[in-house]
């Protein structure tokens, strides 16, 4: 998916091979998968009531979906650099249908467990070439365009699954029939889409577990490490507990109400990654930082309060600086990737980001039956308020440093 007609090796039908074109199938593609994982959020409420489920036994199975998802980022998150880009992805489309699939007649919570792990495997292969295919078409705004698909598909699942499961009939079967029909039709445009990634040998040797950055890259992805983990925890907690949280602290109990939360954070994300576009990308990163923290502690007291609405607006403040830190990450680190370097920096990116996702919340979990739910929301979310202000400091540190060595250099 490369605007250099040399690239486009098959002879794919004229509308198809139109950049445009090309570029929003794949955008679409993106939404699909992260969409399809955000859409089990408001329905493990209903699994709960059906299968007798645990607190615990729903955060194992949102750390099977996320377990495989870094699986696949650390197996096949450069696979697209070898084969090329529509054969990634096409696996990964029919492996999310196998999915939707085992959702649909799931009855029991291994099922569910099953049904999440081959669900997050798909997504793991498919995001970090879908990721690529975008740079390949539009390297000047393929990192934007990245961090919009990965927030407007969340916020299209978190909202869409709500939206279904409170007011139309049979949810649980609804929900995943709309994802894998989704699935099926973008299959069939990518069949028909030309190739766009020079294909090299080695795609055995890839499949290695490893972690792919270049040598370029790996600095200022460190540097950036701190607030990516924090903004990514804040963003496993609400797909994985801000539903229950919800519930218990406000007694609101539509599914819509809890879904309408978690959408927020998304969706704010999306403003905030499409309105600081014109804004450099360390700037960016500088105010997306404070945003986050306050936006935690609105949130918390919100909870505290019992107050929805309160809620929503803390919930808004951190979704903006979760955008923020996203685009602004992304738009440091990958234009530092070559072509062929891509998948693998995306890969490693998610990789980092998805245990930052993961790892916190399932631990949250497991201490929710302990301490209870608004507690365990209150130590995390002052972890994420610790985390957000260590990162500015270290940023602020480190550039200072830098500008100690330019003046020392300039120094005769």
């Amino acid at each position: 998916m490369t605007t250099r007609t040399t690239c486009l090796r098959q002879e794919p039908r004229a509308s198809l091979a139109n950049p445009a074109t090309m570029i929003v199938v794949a955008m679409i593609t993106a939404m699909t998968f992260s969409a399809s994982g955000a859409a089990p959020t408001p329905l493990y409420h209903l699994y709960q009531e059906h299968f007798g489920l645990t607190p615990a036994l729903v955060t194992i199975i949102f750390a099977a979906y996320v377990l495989c998802l870094l699986l696949a980022l650390l197996t096949t998150g450069a696979l697209s650099d070898y084969v090329g880009r529509r054969p990634t992805v096409l696996g990964a489309l029919m492996l999310n249908i196998i999915a939707m699939v085992l959702f649909i007649t799931a009855g029991s919570g291994a099922a569910l467990i099953a049904a999440r792990a081959v669900q997050g495997f798909a997504t793991g292969v498919a995001t970090a070439a879908l990721g690529a295919a975008i740079l390949d078409v539009d390297q000047r705004r393929g990192p934007v365009l990245n961090s919009v698909t990965v927030f407007a598909g969340l916020t299209v699942g978190t909202l869409g699954a709500a939206t279904l499961v409170t007011f139309a009939p049979d949810p649980a079967q609804l929900v995943y029939v709309v994802l894998l029909t989704l699935s099926g039709i973008e299959a069939l445009l990518i069949w028909h889409m030309p190739e766009t990634a020079q294909t090299k040998p080695g795609a055995l040797t890839s499949l290695r577990p490893h972690v792919s950055i270049p040598i370029q890259a790996r600095q200022t992805l460190a540097q950036l490490t701190p607030v990516t983990f924090a903004s990514w925890a804040l963003g496993g907690f609400y797909f994985s507990l801000m539903p229950a949280l919800v519930r218990v602290a406000t007694g609101a109990t539509l599914p819509i109400v809890g879904g309408l939360v978690v959408a927020a954070l998304t969706f704010s994300s999306v403003i905030a990654v499409l309105s600081l576009l014109s804004i450099p990308a360390d700037r960016v990163l500088l105010g997306a930082i404070p945003a986050l923290a306050l936006g935690v502690a609105i949130t918390l007291g919100g909870v505290h309060a019992q107050f929805v609405a309160v809620m929503l607006l803390g919930t808004m403040v951190s979704g903006v600086g979760f955008g923020a830190v996203f685009s602004g990450t992304l738009r440091t680190v990958l234009p530092l990737a070559k072509a062929d370097e891509r998948a693998g920096l995306l890969s490693a990116f998610y990789l980092e980001g998805y245990l930052a996702f993961s790892l916190p919340a399932v631990l949250t979990g497991f201490l929710v039956p302990i301490v209870g739910l608004p507690v365990a929301a209150d130590v995390y979310g002052a972890a994420v308020i610790l985390m957000a202000v260590a990162s500015l400091i270290a940023i602020g540190v480190s550039r200072a440093r830098a500008r100690r060595v330019a003046r020392a250099r300039r120094s005769p």
